[in-house]
């Protein structure tokens, strides 16, 4: 039988080989977060050379960065970019009940110290440091710019969760009874929404790739999970003015796992002097793995253009 760690999302050779095949150095490990959670890590670093910047990668809800979520740091280390990012408490690796975020602000602390961490290897002191974040981990992105306002460079923002979209928001039951329920049963595993999964990506062959990851969470999302993602986006939804970093944000229109409505909200309100919106015209949730590849390419080009444009050389 496979081991999980065996199975990949571009097929059958190995991690090793498909990292040297692309031209970057991919490392693995796990880290201890001050509150003695094991997190799993990883790296993707240009094989060569000083790196241009540092990216900082929070994937989203349900997912970890073990699956697809890896080809876009893969192709910036392929760009020069050394790039970092964790499995997030009960997702992927890490400790934790699968699926069960009970508090967002502690997930943000674990990624803020791990991050920090990074930040004081002599190998990439003076360069500037990024995050980047897709759907739930856009809006954990949001919340280390508030956390630490002076920490990074910039964001981008893939298909924030600043907002879940009422199209696949639970209506049942109430939100007043779920958050009643929650607090007797958090762990419980009900709430009734469809896969997200089948929402997000919009290539049939891709949805059987994304469904092959042997680490997705696909049970039914959780009581306490649900009540402090409302909560978390509720609160982001109010605090929009107050973002100040640098940011790109990028959504499909046609996404209806996350609102592009409130990613132009974001952009009209924040009181960065420097932020950039690019919303794709029939683009669904997932645009940097679900969409056809020269989908994938514009985005991609896109998010290349703009980091160029803030670090000092350009590939």
């Amino acid at each position: 039988m496979e081991r999980e760690e065996d199975i990949h999302y571009w097929g059958n050779i190995s991690e090793e080989d498909y990292h040297k095949q692309q031209g970057i150095k991919g490392s693995k490990s796990f880290y201890t977060s001050p509150r003695g959670l094991s997190l799993f890590t990883r790296s993707w670093l240009p094989i060569s050379g000083t790196p241009r910047g540092v990216i900082f990668g929070v994937h989203g809800y349900g997912n970890d960065m073990s699956w697809t979520f890896q080809s876009t740091p893969i192709f910036l280390a392929q760009k020069g970019f050394a790039c970092f990012a964790l499995d997030l408490e009960g997702h992927g690796r890490s400790q934790g009940l699968r699926g069960y975020v009970p508090n967002v602000d502690l997930v943000v602390q674990d990624c803020l110290s791990y991050f920090n961490l990074i930040k004081q290897d002599p190998n990439l002191d003076g360069l500037p440091c990024f995050l980047y974040g897709e759907s739930m981990g856009g809006a954990i992105c949001l919340l280390i710019h508030f956390a630490d306002p002076k920490g990074f460079r910039g964001a981008i923002l893939v298909s924030p969760m600043c907002k879940i979209s009422d199209k696949v928001k639970p209506r049942w039951p109430l939100p007043q009874v779920l958050t009643f329920i929650a607090k007797l049963l958090p762990t419980l595993a009900i709430v009734p929404t469809e896969d997200l999964l089948y929402k997000s990506v919009k290539v049939e062959e891709k949805k059987i790739i994304g469904n092959k990851n042997p680490l997705r969470y696909r049970g039914k999302p959780r009581l306490g999970t649900v009540v402090e993602l409302l909560r978390v986006t509720e609160y982001l939804s109010q605090k929009l003015c107050d973002v100040s970093i640098p940011f790109l944000v990028v959504h499909g229109s046609a996404d209806v796992v996350t609102d592009p409505a409130v990613s132009r909200t974001l952009y009209e309100e924040a009181s960065s002097q420097d932020k950039t919106i690019k919303i794709y015209e029939g683009m669904w949730h997932s645009l940097l793995f679900g969409e056809p590849d020269d989908n994938i390419e514009i985005v991609r080009s896109d998010i290349l253009s703009w980091l160029n444009d803030r670090c000092n050389t350009k590939i």
